[in-house]
């Protein structure tokens, strides 16, 4: 599929994404423990128990990854900063995690590329973890707090900040699925950290917007949830799949609700008035994030405790996490958010990709057929109204894939980890063709 920057609008920015734990290695730089650390260090939690400690080192390769981004004619980085090295414990300041994103945040603007910055990516500290983390009402104010003192240092630089990245996984996988951290399987915690992890988005915009901090947003991952038949029975299944990890925490923030199909199963577990909290929750965005990876084909379950949902696996070509290549799906998201929730807001396609058992010397021309066919996806939302800005690909390196640890490899250039080596694949070098500019 042949298409280049010169196919999008004017000023449309292509880049590349990572987040902190998975690539900068939490062993170096005063960084804190977090709660990935001990869920790693937990049997049958994580693929061979690894962990982000060296990860891709990128606390000392910053400068050569930052390079490859400029070499492959990117225009933005999005980047997350971690809250366990900026605060250890949650709370006391970290001056040399500071000025490590002091550095690379004046790095980024050396070579042209525009910051991109995501608050948090998951490594909750663990001094905080173990007051409750999300399920205690306190962690939202410890965050405000954190978010104020990364962005009084990079605040004047970076050209947007994201609050939080992809709140479900934070709280339903994490609370009541228990496949990340802090690997709970508990409707009251899911409910709680569904709730809290919001209004940690609302807190940090309203301290960040009294300084006077412009372009924020917030980044949610959707997953296109298409029911198994025409039954009453799985429709509803598709609804309630769709309301947990689509609705949800779309409508908290544009509408100041929850939708009613989940608050069947969660309002018995929610916090105490919480609707106080919606007006907070839902204060205007400047931009917002869309994630977005697969779809998943949804059934009920009978006789199972709400919500009473079980997915059917799906017939297209699926990547090394199993997940089904549909880029349809991409398209129906940047429309769905333009039309029903957001109008002419900017948006961002600011996480999509795919892992592959990649080897350094091969061509991943799966990964650039990927690419390329969800880029054309972007582009017809563009045509069909979707008011979309910019195309950020998961990831820029293979790095730490959370609980699959370092087997499935998302990135564009590939990472030997025992070396630390580089090597950019066929599908980096086809997007650096793409991006290149006629100057």
């Amino acid at each position: 599929m042949s298409l280049s920057r010169f196919d999008f609008p004017e000023g449309f920015l292509f880049g590349a994404a990572t987040a902190a734990y998975q690539i900068e290695g939490s062993q170096f730089g005063g960084c804190g423990p977090c709660h990935w650390d001990t869920f790693a260090a937990t049997p049958g939690n994580v693929k061979r128990a690894e962990d982000g400690a060296t990860a891709c080192d990128h606390f000392h390769n910053w400068p050569s990854d930052l390079d490859l981004l400029r070499a492959a004619n990117m225009d933005a980085y999005r980047f997350s900063t971690s809250w366990a090295r900026v605060m250890p414990d949650g709370v006391t300041v970290n001056p040399e995690g500071v000025a490590f994103y002091d550095r690379l945040v004046d790095g980024m603007l050396e070579r042209g590329l525009k910051p991109f910055q995501t608050l948090y990516h998951w490594e909750l500290p663990s001094a905080l973890a173990d007051k409750g983390g999300w399920t205690n009402r306190d962690t939202p104010l410890r965050f405000a707090d954190f978010a104020e003192t990364i962005t009084r240092t990079l605040g004047d630089r970076v050209a947007s900040i994201a609050t939080i990245n992809e709140p479900w996984c934070v709280a339903w996988l994490s609370h009541f699925i228990g496949a990340h951290a802090p690997g709970l399987r508990d409707i009251r915690a899911a409910a709680r950290a569904m709730h809290h992890i919001c209004l940690a988005h609302g807190l940090a915009v309203d301290r960040l917007r009294s300084m006077g901090q412009p372009n924020l947003g917030i980044v949610l991952n959707f997953d296109y949830a298409q029911p198994a038949s025409d039954s009453p029975e799985d429709l509803t299944a598709a609804a309630r799949a769709d309301g947990i990890f689509n609705r949800w925490y779309i409508e908290g923030i544009t509408r100041q609700t929850y939708p009613d199909i989940i608050l069947e199963g969660l309002a018995p577990h929610m916090p105490d008035n919480w609707q106080d909290d919606m007006a907070l929750i839902g204060q205007p965005l400047d931009w917002l994030g869309i994630n977005y990876y697969t779809r998943h084909i949804q059934a009920a379950a009978p006789g199972t405790p709400w919500p009473a949902i079980r997915e059917i696996p799906g017939p297209l070509p699926k990547t090394q996490m199993g997940w089904e290549i549909y880029p349809d799906g991409l398209h129906h998201f940047l429309t769905r958010m333009a039309r029903d929730y957001v109008g002419d807001l900017p948006l961002y396609v600011t996480e999509n990709g795919m892992a592959n058992p990649d080897l350094p010397d091969l061509p991943d021309q799966v990964r650039e057929d990927f690419l390329f066919a969800h880029l054309a996806a972007t582009k017809r939302a563009i045509a069909d109204g979707a008011n979309v800005k910019g195309f950020f690909y998961w990831s820029l390196l293979d790095n730490y894939e959370w609980a699959e640890g370092y087997e499935k490899r998302f990135g564009l250039v590939h990472v030997d980890f025992t070396t630390l080596k580089r090597t950019p694949k066929t599908s980096y070098h086809a997007l650096a063709r793409a991006l290149a500019r006629n100057d």
